[in-house]
């Protein structure tokens, strides 16, 4: 494999850990960057969860790097091999880079069905095995910008034992060095770039041996995996990230799987994380719920997008929020639960709420429209409300990705952190 074109250049590192700069030479041409620490672009299946192209470009400062995942692309791999053109352009994604993981980051995954040759992926069909094999036909097929390797990340369960663990670092380490024996060979993966998965479940040994080894070999970057909310308490999670961080070359980028809450993001970003996937607002938007947290930590309050919801509302919904775990960490039914960072706008109180859903935001759905017209959506199970709610929520957590970059820009993360996390203070304390 050539050298990889993908540099990340660092224009801060605060306290050691926290990073700040540019992912540069992304996409075929190489020019294409995307600012760290940042997020990735959710689909399925190349499309954004509610939202055609036309509204999702209504939305301004979305990330340059598109995730699609195997779980959704891979029914359909034979349309896409008649197709040839690689799934960018059978999406419609154009002018982005593309990125293919194995699992959707936004649904629940079945364990219990890894094998030494094989992992599983779950379509609408059903459970579909990959060997090796069939997962780099299958990335000749995509043609993604970039991928990470076949991983056995089946150990985020607290009571996976210590063989399992180690069985899963040695069985992801081989399938890393057999993708990249085929990707050397393979013409239709030229220019393509592979990031490394780093497993280990909760044993510090094992994530070093597997951070370690990963490093060692050509890869663009690498995917911190069985870390998901819900696997681990937020402690456990940042020592881990933290001791694997210091294994892993400093110009080529970290993406974290599985971690979307604001609260999670920060501390994650504070242990040395630089990528994201944004499945978080499309978990929020299925709820009927809104984004609504603050993140504003310019001197001038009246700053577009970044006012802050009224406290005393975020304490009423505490108890709807239910989530009174140490750490803040919800159980692994994480996926239906509501936070503390959103409104439930089924609730009956917005019936007569004619403000905006948060005061100041300048997406499309708060400019246009009130939380009562959204609570009358969500009531009447209207189609709308999906995409209105989509709108506001992806436009919400981008600006708190921009913010947290700001904030580390101008030292100014303590701040963040204290005007994020005010609202989760009774809980976690």
């Amino acid at each position: 494999m050539a050298g990889s074109r993908m540099k990340l250049e660092l224009s801060r590192v605060v306290q050691g850990k926290s990073r700040l700069g540019v992912l540069k030479g992304l996409g075929r041409t190489g020019k294409h960057s995307l600012e760290v620490p940042g997020c990735l672009l959710y689909t399925h299946f190349g499309t954004v969860p509610h939202l055609t192209q036309d509204t999702l470009h209504t939305l301004s400062n979305l990330p340059s790097v598109t995730q699609v995942t195997l779980s959704h692309i891979a029914e359909h791999q034979e349309v896409l091999e008649e197709f040839k053109d690689g799934f960018w352009k059978f999406a419609g994604l154009h002018d982005t880079v593309v990125y293919c993981s194995l699992h959707d980051p936004g649904a629940p995954c079945p364990t219990g069905y890894t094998t030494n040759k094989t992992v599983s992926v779950w379509g609408s069909g059903g459970r579909i095995e990959l060997t090796v094999d069939r997962f780099m036909a299958l990335q000749k097929t995509v043609k993604p910008d970039w991928y990470h390797s076949m991983a056995d990340g089946e150990t985020w369960q607290n009571n996976t034992s210590r063989k399992r663990v180690r069985k899963s670092v040695d069985r992801t380490l081989a399938h890393l060095d057999e993708c990249l024996l085929v990707h050397q060979k393979s013409q239709e993966l030229e220019g393509v770039e592979v990031f490394g998965v780093v497993e280990g479940g909760d044993i510090l040994e094992e994530r070093l041996r597997s951070a370690k080894e990963t490093a060692k070999r050509p890869v663009a970057g690498f995917c911190l995996d069985g870390l998901q909310t819900g696997a681990m308490d937020q402690n456990l999670r940042t020592q881990l990230i933290t001791a694997v961080t210091k294994e892993l070359p400093e110009d080529k980028p970290r993406l974290l799987q599985g971690v979307g809450r604001p609260d999670l993001v920060l501390a994650c970003v504070e242990a040395g994380v630089d990528l994201f996937e944004s499945f978080f607002p499309f978990q929020v938007t299925e709820r009927g719920c809104a984004l609504c947290f603050c993140f504003d930590i310019s001197p001038d309050p009246e700053r577009a997008g970044r006012a802050p919801p009224t406290v005393l509302e975020l304490d009423e919904e505490r108890d709807a929020a239910g989530e009174t775990k140490q750490n803040g960490d919800v159980n692994l039914d994480h996926q239906t639960q509501m936070t503390s960072f959103e409104i439930n706008l089924k609730d009956k109180r917005y019936k007569d709420d004619f403000g905006p859903l948060v005061e100041g935001c300048g997406c499309y759905c708060c400019k246009n429209h009130q939380r009562a017209y959204l609570h009358h959506l969500l009531v009447t199970n209207e189609l709308l409300a999906g995409v209105l709610l989509m709108i506001h929520n992806t436009a919400h957590y981008h600006g708190f990705f921009g913010a947290l970059r700001e904030a580390l820009a101008s030292d100014k993360l303590d701040l963040l952190k204290r005007r994020v996390l005010r609202e989760r203070k009774d809980l976690d304390g």
